[in-house]
């Protein structure tokens, strides 16, 4: 076997190293469930072997679950072959089933993260040691990408904690600290990190028991079955909190749940055989195609720099200077920080500068107290943050980040001031999220090194990162500057320029269509349930609210002046403007906005029925599927319509970016997908009615036209080019 050691001590406990060969963290290949039948007969054919003990020979974890790409391929290319599918499924199952019944005592030393299909290997071992690091994590986030687990966790995992803590850990995808795992029940013993092993061993050495609880004549169900009094409860109320959580987008779910309810009644090799099912059903929607792609694959490539120039070198930054210390520049310097870059903070004042800096200490120390940082780190990364006004610290930057504010003219200042102290071959990056950066260049004197860097609010949870080249920018400062990015451990996609580039003009429509809904008479309370039901993370005037209206009339004064005849007001405009200018309601940052926030829950503003008249108060489920769709359209129209103008020509940035950046319906696998799984045919013909009934703003471009009359789809008809690079 290349995947796994075995050591047998003098008491006779085989030592199983789970060690992938070429790979920094182990994961569930193809090769090794095909070696994991093997591991198992030796195990329980092996007289020498008295009990086994498995843990990882990777410093980077104990496993991190299921290769998508080697389990996924299969169904990706739509074999339709069931019977195939569910052998496959069922590999990992009944070698995992058979080594719990090997009659011989099994135990996991589980040395580092263990997710999705590692921490299910672990779950069928007798005994689970976790070391105590904050690093660790136990969990299974399958339903992240549209599945759930498929290596026996709907079963072993509800039978060890009950129905309630499992359901709710599967259907979120949440994670355990070693602590926590214990005080859940899902591991045995948290042991000093190192000595895992070890206590693993002396469990076996005394008397370890080669019985799964389940496997007892005495077994009971934590909590209770279907049928008992207090069990079906979690039946009753679980469906409806499902229902709550993903509005029926996501069959993962449903089907979560159906293997749960229906293999708890049953003896665990029937109940695995359910989840199997359940699981390649899932597999086979074209919700978890779509998810799996994306979320997984596509932005696998792309952390991996995927679009990155090949013939420019590696570079490795090493000191950074964020201009403006608001919440967006101080996030910067956060994560800067975190990935050892010294970061000069700088200011108008050095009063706004420490602000900035404190921020940055109030994130660290929040790492600090959850024991995710020691003292002597804390420490470091917090003195690697000078806060200051002087530009003359700005000396020896490998990189120049400009985060102040959304006006050309303080832009250009900072620009010209900052490039007079940069060395040749230096990046300078502005953070903008809207104004071009062709024009933002004209205030350089080095327009080839100068490049948009928009990083997304808050900076510390938002994991994807805005490249934009401008007219003049050249290969080596977009190698550069994806290369810083993919240091902070970012996902990166790269645009051309344009107003609003790719992920601000997108996400705008969707606000402007929630507010032309809002012209249109919708009932506000209705268009965010709706926005909502669509899978977009907010409502659409929630959205607005987060995202301050100040600043969408800020934004919409640059335009107008920026386009001057050209310029069309988006729907609502007015109504945003009377709040801002009349009313002072700038959103959640001041706590008025379409909302009251002063309130928990907060409550929508009773005075928004002034400003917009309710006439449509009720719906109809076949109202509220079309309004869904509405709302969906209307950001891929636009995304169709950034990749004909040439913003945007990756299939796998459109999508991942569309997710990462404005929450676009996960379950679509990104607009890109939701265009291509509609049919482009299909897909056009309902744009048009759309545009017929509420304006030119769902007309397709040429491109879908083009595209719908050959019968092509985006990932058919680009791959070869960027898109499949």
């Amino acid at each position: 076997m290349e995947n796994f050691k075995i050591d047998v001590d003098a008491d006779g406990i085989a030592l199983i190293t789970f060690d992938v060969p070429g790979r920094s963290m182990n994961t569930l290949t193809g090769q090794v469930m095909d070696e994991l039948p093997q591991l198992v007969e030796r195990i329980r054919t092996d007289e020498a072997i008295k009990g086994a003990v498995i843990t990882s020979g990777k410093a980077s974890g104990f496993c991190a679950g299921a290769d998508l790409g080697d389990m996924a391929s299969g169904m990706l290319s739509g074999s339709g072959d069931l019977q195939a599918a569910f052998d496959a499924g069922w590999k990992m199952n009944g070698s995992l089933r058979a080594l719990e019944t090997c009659g011989k005592p099994v135990a996991a030393a589980i040395n580092g993260l263990a997710l999705g299909g590692g921490l299910e290997v672990t779950l069928a071992c007798h005994y689970r040691v976790v070391g105590d690091s904050s690093k660790i994590q136990l969990g299974l986030p399958e339903i992240k990408v549209g599945l759930f687990p498929g290596g026996g966790a709907t079963q072993r995992l509800t039978r060890l904690i009950g129905v309630q803590a499992a359901m709710t850990a599967m259907s979120s995808g949440s994670s355990w600290r070693p602590n926590d795992a214990k005080g859940a029940g899902v591991v045995h013993e948290v042991v000093p990190a190192g000595t895992e092993v070890e206590a693993a061993k002396a469990w076996i050495r005394g008397g370890g028991k080669a019985v799964q609880p389940w496997d007892d004549k005495s077994f009971k169900q934590p909590g209770g079955g279907p049928y008992h009094p207090a069990g079906i409860q979690n039946f009753l109320v679980g469906n409806a909190m499902l229902r709550k959580q993903s509005y029926g987008n996501y069959p993962a779910v449903v089907n979560l749940m159906k293997a749960v309810y229906e293999g708890i009644q049953v003896p665990m090799d029937a109940a695995l055989r359910i989840e199997t099912r359940y699981f390649i059903k899932t597999l086979m929607t074209p919700q978890a195609q779509a998810m799996i792609r994306s979320l997984f694959l596509s932005k696998q490539e792309l952390d991996k720099g995927a679009v990155r120039p090949k013939d420019v070198p590696p570079s490795d930054p090493k000191k950074v200077t964020v201009l403006g210390a608001g919440m967006m520049g101080a996030g910067i310097a956060y994560v800067n920080a975190l990935a050892g870059i010294q970061t000069i903070l700088i200011d108008r004042d050095q009063e706004a500068a420490d602000k900035g800096k404190a921020h940055v200490e109030e994130l660290l120390k929040k790492r600090l107290s959850r024991g995710q940082l020691a003292q002597d780190k804390y420490d470091a990364l917090l003195a690697s943050v000078v806060a200051t006004t002087d530009y003359d610290h700005i000396k020896g930057s490998d990189l120049v980040i400009e985060a102040v504010f959304e006006n050309r003219e303080i832009k250009a200042e900072v620009t010209r001031r900052a490039e007079a102290q940069l060395t040749p071959g230096a990046v300078f990056g502005s953070n903008t999220s809207t104004l071009p950066i062709t024009g933002l260049a004209e205030a350089s004197v080095r327009p080839e090194d100068f490049i948009g860097i928009h990083f997304f609010s808050p900076v510390d949870k938002m994991m994807l990162v805005e490249i934009i080249m401008g007219a003049k920018t050249g290969q080596v400062a977009l190698a550069k500057s994806l290369d810083y990015v993919m240091k902070i451990k970012k996902t990166p996609i790269v645009v051309n320029d344009g107003r609003g580039f790719y992920t601000s003009r997108c996400f705008g429509t969707y606000v402007a269509e929630g507010m032309a809904m809002l012209e249109e008479g919708y009932a506000p309370a209705l268009i965010d349930n709706i926005g909502r039901a669509t899978g977009m993370p907010r409502g659409p005037l929630e959205m607005h609210d987060d995202v301050a209206l100040d600043l969408s009339v800020k934004i919409a004064k640059q335009t107008a002046h920026d386009l001057g005849d050209a310029y069309s007001p988006l729907p609502g405009s007015e109504i945003v403007r009377k709040m801002v200018e009349d009313l002072g309601r700038y959103g959640r940052k001041n706590g008025k906005g379409f909302y009251d926030y002063d309130t928990k829950p907060k409550t929508l503003w009773k005075g928004l029925s002034e400003l917009a008249t309710v006439q449509i108060n009720d719906s109809t489920p076949e109202m509220v599927e079309d309004q869904k769709r509405r709302l969906l359209f209307r950001q891929a129209v636009e995304v169709a319509r950034c990749w004909e103008e040439g913003v945007i020509d990756d299939p796998r940035e459109a999508d991942v970016g569309a997710i990462l950046a404005w929450g676009f319906a996960p379950w679509t696998g990104g607009p890109i997908t939701y265009i291509d799984q509609y049919g482009l045919k299909a897909f056009v013909e309902q744009a048009d009615a759309y545009a017929a009934k509420y304006g030119k703003r769902f007309s397709p471009p040429k491109l879908l036209r083009d595209m719908a009359a050959k019968g092509e789809t985006f990932y058919g008809r680009f791959a070869g080019t960027k898109a499949a690079a």
